[in-house]
């Protein structure tokens, strides 16, 4: 039998049943809607988790901290790290793997890495203050060009640093407080800083417990617009500036080569090479720190999730192939003498065996295509409803709005159809083969 006169056979026998085929597609129609909207939604959640997350951090950037030799301990392995034995100057344990000059050109060598900038952070007790009130806030040290490298808005000023000036994150200015605020009054609304000069308050004990102060001015040249990271409550002055406070702090000079840096920042082109770049600088024997890595595990759970609600989605359409098998069943002993004429005429077990696998099929893709478009449009219905429901969320609790509720990838509509069209052709085998193999003189007897 040609492949165009079965076709029009299948279609033939669908038509002539509609409203019992229209009731067995019903089951696939919901099974594959469930799907459609259960995956679309856990896609929906794992896109808007990883939206979120992209907003708050950089996922270009790696984190690089000094690591440890543990053989030098005595100890055995070190979780990859390597057999590098580095005796550290005052305060630095033997065995740790110095961030240096060297290595910091060591990373900017790495694959796929476009800067390596150290960075310091001010290891001491320090105390911004403005006119009359006060803040404490994190300083960071950081070359020239480490900002020009963040690429962050601004709200003033620029991203220019040089010696006595600072460039500040938005909730700077609102982390002031009046220490000297009396009960019940107003608290003095946020300064504006631009422009403005900040005194930097150190301080430092003496071994027999007298306290050192020194004060330092700086003028506020720039402040970063809102990125709802680390930038906002950070300040940042030049690294050497940063290396004089901490040589104060300690009483001792800092010599980067037997000291060495506390942290690199290492920035990647390809936020999907973030990865591998981490583990190739664990495996020089440092510390290494990546969001990337949380976005891959958030990637896994719902992943996993997806899989899990595209299970509960698909035992409805397992019910459903339960009806299409019966459906099918049901026909077989309604067309029996017909089956015994076509194999009379010169049809062959492989035909009438394709004619009923090709009707059940047919049930399940109709099914599919019916599930496909309802699921959907159920899901534009749900993720508008979802988007304005988790942007009053947001608004309340002041975080950025969501985008996407429920997402549908591009694979999943075609993903449904033929696991609908499947089903089809698996719960309508066993009737398939039973029609098949009738003998066609028992056949044509049969009343």
């Amino acid at each position: 039998m040609r492949a165009f006169d079965l076709l029009r056979l299948i279609l033939d026998n669908l038509g002539r049943r509609k409203a019992r085929v229209g009731l067995t597609a019903v089951g696939v129609v919901i099974g594959s809607a469930a799907v459609v909207v259960l995956v679309s939604l856990a896609a929906g959640l794992q896109r808007n988790a990883t939206e979120q997350l992209g907003s708050i951090t950089d996922l270009t950037r790696i984190e690089v901290y000094p690591g440890y030799n543990f053989a030098a301990f005595g100890g055995g392995g070190g979780g990859g790290m390597v057999a590098v034995e580095v005796v550290g100057g005052p305060g630095q344990p033997a065995g740790q793997v110095l961030i240096t000059d060297q290595s910091l050109a060591d990373f900017a060598a790495l694959p796929g890495v476009t800067e390596a900038y150290p960075r310091d952070m001010a290891m001491g007790q320090v105390t911004l203050k403005f006119q009359g009130m006060e803040s404490y806030n994190t300083i960071f040290g950081v070359p020239p060009d480490y900002l020009t490298a963040l690429n962050p808005e601004m709200e003033a000023g620029s991203l220019d640093l040089e010696r006595g000036t600072v460039v500040v994150g938005a909730m700077i200015a609102s982390s002031f407080y009046n220490p000297r605020q009396r009960p019940g009054l107003e608290p003095p609304p946020p300064p504006d800083l631009m422009g403005e000069i900040l005194s930097l308050a150190l301080s430092r004990w003496t071994n027999d417990g007298r306290e050192i102060r020194r004060t330092v001015q700086v003028r506020v040249g720039g402040v970063i617009a809102e990125m709802r990271g680390e930038a906002d409550w950070s300040i940042y002055m030049t690294l050497d500036e940063v290396t004089a406070f901490n040589q104060w702090f300690n009483g001792r000079r800092i010599d980067r080569s037997r000291d060495g840096y506390p942290m690199a920042v290492v920035r990647v082109a390809d936020p999907a090479e973030v990865v591998e770049v981490s583990e190739m600088i664990t495996g020089l024997g440092y510390q290494a720190n990546t969001q990337m890595s949380f976005v891959q595990g958030i990637n896994s759970f719902f992943t996993i999730l997806q899989v899990i609600f595209g299970g509960v989605g698909a035992i409805a359409l397992i019910v459903a192939a339960i009806g299409i098998a019966n459906t099918m069943a049901m026909s077989i002993l309604e067309r029996t003498r017909e089956i015994g004429l076509m194999k009379a005429v010169g049809a062959t077990n492989r035909d009438v065996l394709a004619i009923f696998l090709g009707e059940a099929a047919g049930i399940g893709f109709l099914g599919g295509l019916g599930g496909v478009a309802l699921g959907w449009s159920a899901s534009q219905l749900i993720n508008v409803v979802g988007v304005a429901y988790l942007a009053g969320r947001a608004a309340e609790i002041g975080a950025m709005p969501a985008t996407v509720a429920v997402y549908t990838p591009a694979w999943l509509p075609g993903f449904a159809l033929v696991f609908a069209t499947l089903v089809g052709i698996v719960s309508g085998l066993y009737p398939a083969l039973r029609a098949a193999t009738l003998i066609p003189v028992n056949a044509l007897k049969y009343e």
